[in-house]
C-alpha cells in the first residue's frame, strides 16, 4: 500500500505542477477581465434569480434554479469543506486558505462561463431529457474536429466520479465513524467494510431514481446540513471571537511566508506548496474549472443562459468563501492546526475542543450528510460522462459500478484515495479550461446582450408587471 500511495502522490504532484495551476488561475483572471468582473456586477441579480423570482414553469428543463444550484452544491459542499480544508492546512499551512479564496474569487467567473455555455449548447430530447455540460459545448460550440476533446472530458468525468464522487466520500465517512467510536485498530478494517456496504446501499436507493430525485433530495438535504454545520461553526467562532482576527492574520502571513513545520512535519513547506495545496483543495471544494457543475445546471428550467450562469456563480462563494473559511477559522482559532492530525479527524478535533462531545458528533453527522449528497450528485455526473461515450445502454451498468466503488472506497487508504481524486480532478479540468478559453468570445457576446436588455427593462421577474 505504501508503494501505491507513493506512486499516486508522485503522479498527483506532477499533474498539479506549474502548467495546470497557470492554466487554472490564468483562465480565471482572463475571464474575469473579459467579463468586466461579472462576479461582482452580477452577484445581486444572481441571488434574485435563485430566489425563484424568474422561474417560469413553461421553460424547458427539469429543475428550478434553486434545485439546480442545490444539486450542484450537494456535490461541492461536502468532504472538501471538512476534510479538504484540514488537508490543505496540514500540507500547506494556514496560508493555503488564502489560495483557496483566490481559486473561489476567480472561480466564480469560470463557473459562470461554463454553466452559461452549458445552457446555450445543451440538447433537449423529445422526452424532455436534458443533455448538457462541457462535452456538449465543446462539440456544438467549437470545431467538429475537436470532438476528441469532448470525449476526453467525458471519459475523465466518468473516472473522476469514482474518486471525488464516491471513494473520497465513503473513505472519509468510514474514518470519521471509526475515529468517533474509538474503534480498536484490529477491528477498524471490518467496521470500514460494513460502513462501505451501508453507504453503497443507501446511495443505490437514490441514484436509480435519476436527476429529478437527486434534485428533490438535494433541495432539502443541502440547506439542512449547511445550516447545522454553519451554526455550529459560528458558535465556536463566537466563543473564540478574540482569536478570529489573529487567525486571519495567520492566514495572510503564511500565504507568502509559510510555516517551517506543518502538521508536525519537520520537512517544512514552501510558498509553492502553499499555493499548490490551496488551489488543489480549492478546486476539489468548489469545482470551478472542473466542469462538473455545468452538467447539473444544464438541466435548469430557463430560457436565458446568462441567468443560470449567474445562479451557478454563487456556488464557489457559498462553498469556499463562506463554509470553507468557517472550517479553517475553527481549526486555526482552536489551536489544533499544527497538531499533526490530518484530514477530517483534524476538523473533528477542533470542533470537539471547542464543544466537547457535541462538536465531535456534529462533525460526524455533517460528514455523513455532506458525503451522501455529494455521492448521489456525482453519480449523475459520471453517468452523463459514460452516456456521452457509450450511449444510454451504459448508464445502468455504470451506476452499479459506481455503487461498488463507493463500497471499496471506505476500505482503501486515505492517501491513495485523495491522490487518485486529485489526479482525476486535474485531468478533468484541462479539456474544460481549454474549451472555456476557446469560447470566451461567445460568452462575452451573450453576457453583453443580456445585460443591455436588462438595462432596457426587457428582463422582468416572472408574472411581474411589464414596464
Amino acid at each position: 500500500m505504501d508503494s501505491l500511495n507513493h506512486i499516486l502522490e508522485t503522479i498527483s504532484s506532477h499533474i498539479w505542477g506549474v502548467p495546470l495551476i497557470a492554466l487554472l488561475l490564468g483562465t480565471g483572471v482572463f475571464l474575469t477581465c473579459r467579463l468586466l468582473f461579472i462576479q461582482m456586477r452580477g452577484f445581486a441579480h444572481g441571488v434574485a434569480i435563485t430566489s425563484g423570482k424568474y422561474d417560469d414553469p413553461a421553460h424547458k428543463g427539469q429543475l428550478t434554479h434553486f434545485q439546480a444550484l442545490s444539486a450542484a452544491l450537494s456535490a461541492t459542499i461536502g468532504i472538501g469543506n471538512i476534510g479538504g480544508v484540514a488537508t490543505a492546512i496540514y500540507y500547506g499551512g494556514p496560508g493555503a486558505i488564502f489560495w483557496m479564496w483566490v481559486s473561489a474569487a476567480f472561480g466564480m467567473a469560470i463557473k459562470y462561463t461554463e454553466c452559461t455555455l452549458a445552457i446555450k449548447y445543451r440538447k433537449v430530447e423529445p422526452d424532455g431529457n436534458i443533455r448538457g455540460g462541457p462535452m456538449y459545448f465543446i462539440e456544438l460550440g467549437m470545431s467538429r474536429y475537436l470532438k476528441p476533446l469532448a470525449i476526453l472530458f467525458a471519459l475523465c468525468t466518468a473516472i473522476a466520479a469514482f474518486g471525488t464522487g464516491n471513494m473520497v466520500q465513503s473513505n472519509t465517512v468510514a474514518h470519521a465513524i471509526v475515529n468517533a467510536f474509538e474503534v480498536p485498530a484490529e477491528s477498524a478494517g471490518l467496521w470500514r467494510w460494513v460502513i462501505g456496504i451501508v453507504t453503497g446501499t443507501l446511495v443505490g436507493v437514490v441514484i436509480i431514481g435519476g436527476i429529478k430525485r437527486i434534485g428533490r433530495v438535494a433541495s432539502y438535504l443541502v440547506p439542512f446540513m449547511s445550516v447545522l454545520y454553519v451554526c455550529s461553526a459560528l458558535l465556536i467562532l463566537l466563543l473564540n471571537i478574540d482569536k478570529i482576527i489573529p487567525s486571519f492574520g495567520l492566514i495572510f502571513h503564511h500565504a507568502f511566508n509559510p510555516t517551517a513545520a506543518v502538521g508536525g512535519s519537520a520537512s517544512g513547506v514552501t510558498v509553492w506548496m502553499t499555493i499548490q495545496w490551496g488551489l488543489r483543495r480549492g478546486l476539489f471544494s468548489n469545482e470551478s474549472g472542473q466542469g462538473s457543475a455545468a452538467m447539473a445546471h444544464s438541466t435548469a428550467k430557463v430560457d436565458e443562459p446568462v441567468r443560470e450562469g449567474l445562479v451557478a456563480m454563487l456556488g464557489p462563494f457559498i462553498d469556499t468563501i463562506l463554509i470553507c473559511t468557517m472550517t479553517a477559522l475553527v481549526i486555526i482559532s482552536t489551536g489544533v492546526w499544527d497538531s499533526g492530525i490530518n484530514g477530517a479527524p483534524l476538523t473533528m478535533a477542533a470542533f470537539n475542543k471547542a464543544l466537547p462531545v457535541y462538536g465531535r458528533w456534529m462533525v460526524v453527522i455533517g460528514i455523513m450528510l455532506f458525503a451522501y449528497s455529494t455521492v448521489i450528485s456525482w453519480s449523475y455526473y459520471g453517468e452523463k460522462g459514460i452516456e456521452y461515450i457509450a450511449g444510454k445502454a451504459a448508464k445502468l451498468p455504470y451506476k452499479y459500478l459506481f455503487i461498488l466503488f463507493t463500497l471499496i472506497g471506505a476500505r482503501l487508504d486515505l492517501v491513495a484515495v485523495w491522490s487518485f481524486a486529485d489526479i482525476a480532478n486535474g485531468l478533468m479540468a484541462i479539456p474544460n479550461l481549454v474549451a472555456l478559453l476557446g469560447l470566451s468570445g461567445a460568452i462575452v457576446v451573450i453576457t453583453k446582450k443580456y445585460f443591455d436588455e436588462k438595462k432596457a427593462g426587457m428582463h422582468q421577474p416572472y408574472n411581474s408587471p411589464k414596464l
